[in-house]
């Protein structure tokens, strides 16, 4: 593919802008660690729903919806739409919890609600664990989506595109810390928000699809525009709805939709001016990572299904491709291939934005890890600001390197999706529970964190075999973590020592100010089930506008009308 003046002027120039943001706050980032990690916590709401938003939406992200469109429909995106509920139980529930606590990262939590060595261990092991293992492979999978990207637009090879795209990535969140991340994404987001949609409109548009009301009709799309599975057949709802809305939501642990909050979600509550606006921060983020996004990746994904009606034509279109990598995420980078000069500079610039986005946060959440949770905490309690953030700036370029290695290994980005879905399976509940029940002690999290990690090894290494020991579908395998898992923590929790009651005390002063945990309880709840209302009433209601059914359309924008209008009215009280 040959890009015009116009393209590369509109790549470079975003580079330049990125770098000059890391150059601009370097020096404020790198005065304290608190001002590396978490920009001095006084970022308003606005700034960090938008960066959690922009996190989000990596490169992968338009690539695994577009397959999954491809091989299960509009329905298969039940599996990742079902985490909206967790999303919304942090929003009323959590947000406001994390802030109040004031610790510098989520794994400092441990030391705060648990005492003793088990809870220093569980706290230097989940640093390494998550902030390293956990978020590599994460990584890995935003660096696959490159590589594919790469060829298909720029025919590079996978080390080219690895190289190219990690550098600078790598450099501006290694100078600006949070605060440069917490900018960047704002712009990054404006432009993958603007390009993502701008190409759905193109594509749609294209002779080879012949509009909107072509597209959505093409007997090539019969079975793929439903926005709920089958309910006539088990094979079909049970995986797409059943579990994800039944099981998975509260059970599995996944980066973004941790039950109770996690990871880099929580870093950016803790980075708030207050609870008020780590709880508006939360609660944007779910609205405009369900409700708004989703729409322009499944169109495209539609317009494949004509242009490249099976994996066979996208072998054709790619022959040089790595066979192993041709699978129906490609399908995305492929349709871009259409774009014309001008809007392929755009649009490629949305993803390399996806990309630095997604990977310079979880750059700096790790190393957050490292440096907060293990260096600073284990290895040198002493250390100078200044020695902290050069540690989190090395890690960031280990870390960096070790998941553009493990990218080489991967295939698709669904696979890697359920790997890590299958790595939390069963964890969720604790989560949830832990801020209230308190007999839950480390060892609860220590025996959940193994199970997990033990399962989804040997499912994992089953599906690789040529001759595999037993055959199970990937739904059941995650009922079956989520089960051994649960029963494994609960059983563990019930045979072990709850914590200190003076350990117990202090936390509940603090985080419960010593009085009643749930306040309002009935608002809460209520809050939670109507948001969760309105915010799937948009996604629908986009859907059916878009199908032409504009009744069904009306009715779902009422439904979300009303719904934020009792959010407003009862927000107060929802929030206390």
């Amino acid at each position: 593919m040959v890009l015009e003046a116009i393209d590369w002027s509109i790549i470079i120039t975003f580079f330049v802008i990125s770098l000059l943001i890391g150059l601009i706050v370097a020096k404020q980032s790198g005065k304290s660690s608190e001002n590396f990690f978490l920009s001095g916590r006084n970022m308003p709401w606005w700034l960090l729903g938008i960066s959690m938003v922009a996190t989000t939406f990596a490169a992968d992200t338009p690539g695994l919806v577009a397959g999954i469109v491809r091989k299960d429909g509009v329905s298969g995106n039940w599996v990742w739409w079902a985490f909206l509920l967790t999303g919304l139980l942090t929003v009323f529930f959590y947000a406001k919890l994390w802030r109040k606590s004031n610790i510098t990262t989520d794994l400092e939590f441990y030391e705060l609600r648990y005492d003793g060595k088990s809870a220093a261990f569980l706290r230097g092991f989940r640093a390494i664990y998550l902030g390293v293992v956990f978020n590599i492979v994460i990584m890995a999978t935003v660096c696959l989506a490159a590589i594919k990207i790469g060829h298909v637009l720029f025919d590079f090879s996978a080390i080219e595109a690895l190289l190219i795209a990690c550098s600078i990535t790598v450099l501006y969140s290694m100078l600006g810390g949070l605060k440069g991340v917490l900018i960047t994404d704002f712009i990054q987001f404006g432009i993958a928000l603007a390009g993502s949609i701008w190409a759905s409109i193109y594509v749609i548009n294209m002779p080879e699809i012949g509009g909107l009301e072509a597209l959505i009709s093409h007997p090539n799309l019969e079975s793929k525009t439903s926005l709920f599975p089958d309910f006539t057949d088990p094979s079909n709802y049970i995986p797409l709805i059943v579990i994800p809305l039944a099981v998975q939501w509260w059970s599995v642990w996944y980066p973004g939709a941790e039950p109770g909050g996690g990871g880099y979600i929580v870093q950016r509550m803790l980075a708030a001016k207050n609870e008020k606006h780590a709880t508006l921060a939360s609660l944007l983020f779910n609205v405009m990572h369900y409700a708004v996004r989703p729409w322009p990746w499944i169109i495209i994904g539609f317009a494949s299904l004509i242009i490249y009606p099976n994996i066979s034509s996208l072998a054709e279109a790619y022959p040089d491709l790595n066979p192993s990598f041709i699978k129906n995420d490609l399908a995305y980078a492929a349709m871009l291939s259409y774009l014309p000069a001008g809007l392929l500079g755009l649009i490629i610039t949305s993803l390399i934005a996806a990309f630095m986005s997604t990977i310079s946060t979880h750059l700096n959440w790790g190393s957050s890890y490292v440096v907060n949770d293990f260096y600073a905490r284990f290895i040198n309690p002493n250390a100078s600001d200044k020695k902290k953030v050069m540690i989190g700036r090395l890690s960031t370029i280990v870390m960096m390197v070790l998941a553009g290695l493990l990218a080489l290994k991967l295939e698709e980005a669904k696979e890697a999706f359920d790997l890590l879905l299958q790595i939390g399976a069963g964890t969720g509940l604790l989560f949830i529970l832990r801020w209230f029940w308190e007999r839950i002690n480390p060892y609860s999290e220590i025996s959940a964190m193994i199970s997990s990690f033990a399962i989804a090894c040997l499912f994992f290494v089953n599906s690789k075999l040529d001759e595999a020991w037993f055959s199970i579908p990937t739904y059941w395998e995650l009922v079956i973590g989520v089960i051994i898992t649960t029963l494994v923590w609960i059983i563990t929790t019930l045979l072990t020592s709850k914590p200190k009651q003076e350990t117990l005390t202090k936390f509940n002063e603090l985080i419960f100010d010593g009085g009643q945990k749930l306040i309002y309880l009935k608002y809460k709840l209520a809050a939670f089930f109507i948001a969760t209302i309105g915010i799937y009433a948009v996604l629908f209601g986009t859907g059916y506008w878009l199908y032409a059914n504009y009744i069904l359309s009306s009715i779902a924008f009422v439904i979300a009308l009303l719904s934020s209008i009792f959010l407003i009215k009862y927000w107060k009280k929802i929030t206390l």
